[in-house]
């Protein structure tokens, strides 16, 4: 929004408010329920093995292991030098992880990233350097958090692109928020085994609730949306069923607010293989699917491929709902299309029409 519409970082956080209140709304009308409960079973899971396979990208780039080519030959690439420190802790630690995992050891992935954490460490210790970037120890254990943001927001968007575009870019900011967290929700929901026989999520309400409040909290905050991470998916992996796992994690957040820089010793290399691991423990649900009817198998694919091609969830919802409707209507099944779902496929073509976010 800052770069591509020429808007304050606070007009920003102010359009980040606004859907937020728009989806607080759609969720207490049961809108946003209904079109989750719209979207076909196929699609459902596809959506999770499709942010299976995202959750595994951004974990092989956050650790350096995959890049974007300087010169642009190739879209992604192996880092250009794969005999480093830092290579080697993403290794050890996602063979920890994925042998610990085999063995079904109680908190796997933690064990895994605290090895390679401490290695990282003790490489960065002796060679003194960062040959492991963030693996180091810090000066101060605590530190003092920075509210000074909190509440710097504006609605200005409207004085600076007109009605018309603000309202699009409202829009669009909504879409992008209300389906990723629609795919998040339903991808977790599958790893913990919450789903009923219909690949429902049983008190959706409660948590597309929060999850909007979240959305307008995250605005007036300054600090973005605070929607359903993708990360989450690794603690149902470790066997989170409940709120309290949520519960126990937002504690830890907290206090890590005032531990920051001992948070922030963990480097990139020893939490990526847990999202490697967690990313192919998801892509088992594409197993389910009828690979051998097409009307089915593309409008999958699509969702699978494009989230990590595109590094959005919401692009690969999009093309797979899109594709499903079209490809129903046209092979005469347009009766087995819910009409929520031929409504948001024309919003969605309307989404990528304007622009995705």
């Amino acid at each position: 929004l800052v770069a591509g519409r020429g808007l304050e970082w606070s007009d920003a956080m102010g359009v980040i408010v606004i859907e937020g209140v728009i989806m607080l709304i759609i969720v207490l009308a049961g809108l946003r329920e209904a079109i989750m409960n719209a979207i076909p079973d196929a699609l459902k899971r596809s959506i999770g093995a499709g942010i299976g396979l995202f959750i595994a990208l951004i974990g092989l780039v956050n650790a350096g292991l995959v890049e974007h080519p300087e010169d642009g030959g190739t879209i992604v690439a192996l880092s250009g030098d794969v005999t480093t420190w830092n290579t080697l802790v993403f290794v050890v630690g996602l063979v920890a992880i994925g042998a610990l995992v085999a063995r079904r050891v109680p908190a796997a992935l933690l064990l895994g990233i605290l090895l390679a954490t401490v290695l990282g460490v003790v490489i960065n210790g002796l060679s003194g350097g960062t040959p492991v970037p963030g693996a180091e120890l810090p000066d101060s254990v605590a530190a003092a958090p920075d509210f000074g943001l909190v509440g710097d927001v504006s609605f200005n968007v409207f004085d600076v692109l007109g009605i018309g575009a603000a309202v699009a870019v409202v829009v669009a900011v909504l879409m992008a928020n209300f389906f990723d967290a629609m795919g998040t929700a339903l991808a977790v929901g599958r790893k913990a085994e919450l789903l009923d026989e219909e690949g429902r999520l049983p008190m959706l309400r409660r948590v597309l609730l929060v999850e909007s409040a979240g959305a307008i909290a995250g605005g007036a905050a300054s600090a973005s949306s605070n929607t359903i991470f993708v990360e989450s998916t690794a603690g149902a992996a470790q066997g989170a069923r409940t709120g309290l796992a949520n519960v126990t994690t937002g504690v830890l957040f907290l206090l890590c607010m005032f531990v920051a820089p001992l948070a922030a010793v963990i480097p990139s290399a020893a939490t990526g293989p847990a999202l490697v691991v967690v990313g192919a423990l998801m892509l088992g649900q594409v197993a389910a699917i009828d690979w051998e009817d097409m009307g089915v198998a593309l409008p999958a694919f699509a969702t699978v491929a494009l989230m990590p091609f595109t590094y959005s969830i919401a692009n690969g919802v999009g093309a797979g709902v899109v594709l499903y409707v079209l490809i129903a209507v046209l092979r005469g099944r347009w009766r087995d299309v819910h009409p929520l779902l031929a409504v948001v496929a024309a919003v969605f073509v309307w989404y990528f029409s304007y622009g995705t976010v």
